[in-house]
């Protein structure tokens, strides 16, 4: 080994075929396998020609080929069942347990009624009531069905021959009349789901919309979907939206109507039939041809429906009932609990006043609000016994839902004044008592007249007239400020007052609601009222949950006596004072103007012994006005509200009217009698003692100095 001699070296010589070609296939010896391999040898040296084997490879090559196509397939669908089974069980993994499942309540409405049994307003996240299929004409039912889902009683809640027509339409660019979304589904979406657009969201809205036709009804997913979809303009179902284009229940709408309103599901914002008419009457005319097509409705009927488009109404009032039923709002959790289902809440608002109050606020700032730089204003009119009659928080609902009649406090100015004479009166004054106007100061404040004159002797109810600071200021003084705030609550004044001289100029911020509550004592003989507007609240069906009590108010709160002093004096305003102009023939009128000392705010409160109201004047952001008074601008609001009010009725006399003066029943002034208040009569028999004035002057000055 180690020289050579015993190594082999490797032999390639292989044996030759026949035809001389060189054979290099193994032979049995070289095969590893013993007997067997020896026996398959044996076999194929049986079989000298090999040239067929090619030949019958190829042919079973070209079978399996075929059939791994068909395995490779099939694997693949498998694969494609299981991964789509996996996703659909991911997705609804997501979802509650489907035997935990519940449609959830709607949100209850409430509908808010005027004293007639109008509808004033919806409130509510629905903005509408709940209707069912019975109720409604049936035609609004089927167009939604000829619109959305056309195969809506055929299919089992997901529609794929609707879904494969959406798509052709879609490639096609043809247009349709359907979405792929069956109504099911959308309902699903609308229950359960967020409107974001994803293939998670679709799935699952499947997987709803499948659990939806399984446990109700065709007609009872129809009235759910009739009652939940969104119509836009904060409306929630079709009665919302019915009462929101139309201004009528959807019991009551016609065919074209229904055509819109079912045509509007699509695109609410775009198709919206009060910005957007032509669009939604275009969308309203492919409704009615489907539902010809369909045979919902008959030749004639479809004729008469294009032929006479539906219009839109504008809302009752402009919006401004949506303060009053505001104010409904913010009061009822007082008279009810959790509200489980629809309810109706009837109110004193009379729709009459309501809309005659927004008319003559809006044309007055229409017509003077820019000379004047006025922008804003409210008015509340009240029963004496405080039901709320109208009420008008702004000149437009629609660009501001700030309630300016309930919750903004102004400086009432001089309408505030009647409070510091009433005080006055109960502590023995009398209207015919003189007092002298002349300048008066308080540690450095000089409170000026409005003209900046002074009138010398001048009687009470003169001053009070004529609105002179000066007397108001005296007065207060006399009295003390800490009686004046205690006789304003008394009446009904809730707002923080501060007890100083300047609290009868109205320099504490008021309410125009309270305002006029408190005004409201003087109309109905002295009793005390808190402002009201809800009667009764009921639930859809019947039952009762509250009613006002026959009782509610504060009780007495002035002497009658008292009462008709205070009115004859409030009634020379209309005489001789700032409110001439706001007279109503055959009617006895009281009340009083107010202006701030820098005209931001101005007021006019007066009252019949029918009606009590108030308006106010002013800016939110409290620019200066040009020099609007309360004798001016909010006198002519409240003479044109109180004219329309008013009209029809039979005059009610004030309380203790027959005491009241006026010029014609006083003798002319006598000689030596101050020819400023010849119009006014000769007061000077009422002069008291000279004794008399000098002790009630002697006691202002020095409570007005703390002398």
């Amino acid at each position: 080994m180690a020289n050579g001699r015993d190594r082999r070296e490797p032999v390639f010589d292989a044996p030759a075929t026949q035809a001389g070609e060189l054979d290099f296939r193994l032979s049995p010896d070289d095969r590893a396998g013993g007997t067997m391999a020896r026996r398959r040898a044996s076999q194929d040296d049986d079989r000298p020609r090999r040239a067929a084997r090619p030949r019958k490879a190829k042919r079973r090559s070209g079978r399996s080929f075929f059939s791994k196509l068909v395995y490779a397939g099939l694997v693949l669908c498998l694969w494609g069942v299981i991964g789509v089974g996996g996703i659909v069980a991911y997705y609804a993994s997501q979802l509650p347990p489907i035997d935990q499942l519940t449609v959830p309540k709607r949100p209850p409405n409430i509908a808010v009624m005027a004293s007639d049994g109008s509808l004033l307003a919806n409130r509510g996240e629905t903005g509408g009531r709940t209707v069912t299929l019975k109720e409604l004409p049936p035609y609004l039912p089927k167009a939604f069905v000829a619109i959305e889902d056309r195969r809506f009683y055929d299919h089992f809640g997901i529609d794929p021959i609707g879904i494969a027509r959406a798509v052709y339409r879609n490639l096609s660019n043809s247009g349709g009349l359907q979405g792929g979304s069956t109504l099911t589904q959308q309902l699903a979406k609308n229950l359960f789901l967020t409107q974001e657009r994803t293939a998670s969201r679709k799935i699952q809205e499947a997987i709803l919309a499948l659990w939806l036709e399984r446990n109700y009804s065709k007609d009872q997913i129809l009235e759910l979907y009739l009652n939940r979809v969104y119509f836009g303009a904060g409306a929630y179902g079709v009665e919302a939206a019915a009462q929101r284009y139309y201004g009528k229940s959807a019991r009551s709408v016609s065919l074209a109507e229904a055509a819109v309103l079912a045509g509007l599901v699509q695109s609410p914002s775009r198709l919206a039939p009060n910005r957007y008419p032509e669009r939604a009457q275009a969308r309203a005319e492919l409704v009615i041809a489907a539902m010809n097509e369909l045979g919902f409705i008959t030749p004639g009927m479809t004729k008469t429906a294009l032929g006479d488009p539906a219009e839109p109404v504008r809302p009752r009032g402009a919006g401004s009932a949506n303060y009053a039923a505001d104010y409904v709002m913010d009061v009822l959790d007082d008279f009810v609990g959790t509200i489980e289902s629809d309810i109706v809440v009837s109110t004193t608002i009379e729709p009459a006043m309501q809309a005659a109050a927004e008319r003559v606020l809006v044309e007055e700032l229409n017509a003077k609000g820019q000379k004047f730089n006025v922008s804003q204003g409210a008015i509340v009119a009240l029963q004496p016994d405080g039901a709320v009659k109208a009420l008008v928080g702004g000149r437009n609902y629609e660009t501001s839902q700030f309630n300016r009649a309930t919750a903004a406090r102004r400086q009432p100015g001089s309408a505030f004044k009647p409070f510091v004479y009433l005080t006055a009166l109960e502590r023995g004054y009398t209207p015919d008592m003189v007092l002298e106007d002349a300048p008066v100061a308080y540690k450095g404040w000089a409170p000026k007249n409005y003209d900046r004159k002074y009138r010398g002797p001048i009687t009470i109810r003169d001053a009070l007239a004529l609105s002179l600071n000066t007397i108001a200021v005296k007065l207060n003084m006399e009295v003390g400020p800490k009686a004046v705030v205690q006789t304003a609550q008394r009446l009904g004044i809730s707002s923080p007052l501060q007890a100083n001289g300047s609290l009868a100029l109205g320099t504490s911020e008021v309410t125009p609601l309270e305002l006029v509550s408190a005004y409201a004592a003087f109309a109905n003989g002295g009793i005390g009222v808190v402002p009201y507007v809800i009667t009764q609240v009921k639930t859809t069906d019947g039952k009762l949950i509250y009613k006002r009590p026959n009782s509610g108010g504060l009780g007495r709160v002035i002497d009658p006596g008292i009462v008709a002093q205070m009115n004859d004096m409030m009634h020379n305003v209309f005489v001789i004072g700032t409110a001439q102009k706001a007279q109503i023939p055959g009617w006895s009128l009281a009340g009083k103007t107010g202006t701030t000392d820098d005209y931001k705010d101005a007021w006019f409160v007066g009252f019949s012994g029918s009606l009590v109201a108030g308006v106010w004047l002013g800016n939110d952001d409290g620019a200066l006005t040009k020099r609007v008074t309360g004798g001016n601008l909010p006198t002519e609001v409240w003479h044109n509200f109180m004219t329309a009010a008013l009209k029809d009725q039979q005059p009610v006399p004030l309380p203790g009217s027959e005491r009241f003066r006026t010029p014609a029943d006083v003798p002319v002034a006598s000689a030596g009698a101050d020819p400023r208040y010849a119009n006014a009569g000769d007061r000077s028999w009422v002069q008291p003692a000279p004794q008399r004035r000098a002790s009630r002057e002697k006691n202002f000055f020095e409570k007005l100095f703390g002398l």
